[in-house]
């Protein structure tokens, strides 16, 4: 009882510090305008005025809701098993809530503002995310390859890749290390996950994000998400330091002391 009122505080607070700093923006009327393009052709995937605009991320827990390729999540029995005790759990062990980066789809996921920012004549694409311990990650553009097997090093983001079909941004990344959890409710993935992400620019206002994970570790078989995401014209990323607002991570270590909250 004591562990479901903690996470249900700690869940309140979370909620009242995004609406703090990503308020839901107000759209005009449809229809929306058509997506502007950079100098090069592209579609911009960014601001459309100078240090204005972000895009107003929303918090999905459990993918299932999302799924475009399935009607259940292909896991494998040892994926199952702790997928579903995490959803037991609460959640109480979710690396996420103890600061740890977010990775692969829930980057997308975690309710604070991202920006992109492309840069075509270095060959690359910068994306900036306000939650989850502040991050970046970098998009390579110049037609290179992942790294081979033996240089390959595992890590929080893996290793990104992208290329345009058209319109539409695809970016294949690999290399992930095993200390993310996928979603919040604690689906798994291996270091074999290989990600391939989807952002298309439908309109001014609306991002288009499809993700397919491939983990033969963890799944039988891959397996794909999709949702719509809005634009803030006036938003502005702003500093947000997980460590001093985590009241996930206060609360337990104060539990483990032997403490009272807020002592």
């Amino acid at each position: 009882m004591r562990l479901t009122l903690w996470l249900l505080g700690a869940i309140v607070c979370a909620a009242t510090a995004t609406a703090q700093v990503n308020p839901v923006p107000r759209l005009p009327a449809r229809p929306y305008p058509a997506a502007l393009r950079l100098a090069d052709g592209t579609p911009n995937l960014g601001p459309t005025e100078p240090n204005k605009g972000y895009w107003h991320l929303t918090q999905f827990q459990d993918y299932k809701t999302l799924l475009l390729s399935h009607k259940e999540i292909p896991y494998q029995p040892w994926a199952r098993r702790i997928a579903m005790e995490r959803r037991a759990a609460l959640s109480k062990y979710d690396p996420q809530g103890y600061c740890m980066p977010p990775s692969g789809p829930r980057l997308m996921t975690t309710p604070f503002p991202m920006e992109i920012l492309q840069l075509p004549q270095q060959k690359r694409i910068v994306m900036i995310y306000e939650g989850g311990t502040h991050i970046w990650r970098v998009i390579h553009m110049d037609g290179r390859p992942h790294p081979d097997a033996e240089h390959l090093q595992p890590t929080w983001l893996g290793h990104s890749v992208g290329r345009w079909e058209a319109d539409t941004l695809v970016v294949d990344v690999v290399g992930f290390n095993e200390g993310s959890w996928i979603d919040m409710v604690g689906d798994p993935h291996t270091d074999r996950l290989h990600l391939v992400e989807r952002f298309t620019r439908k309109d001014l206002y609306t991002l288009r994000y499809e993700a397919t994970i491939d983990d033969p570790g963890a799944y039988t078989e891959p397996w794909t998400i999709g949702f719509d995401i809005v634009w803030d014209e006036k938003g502005e990323i702003q500093e947000y330091i997980c460590q001093e607002n985590s009241p996930w991570m206060r609360k337990f270590f104060a539990e483990q002391a032997g403490q009272r909250p807020g002592r």
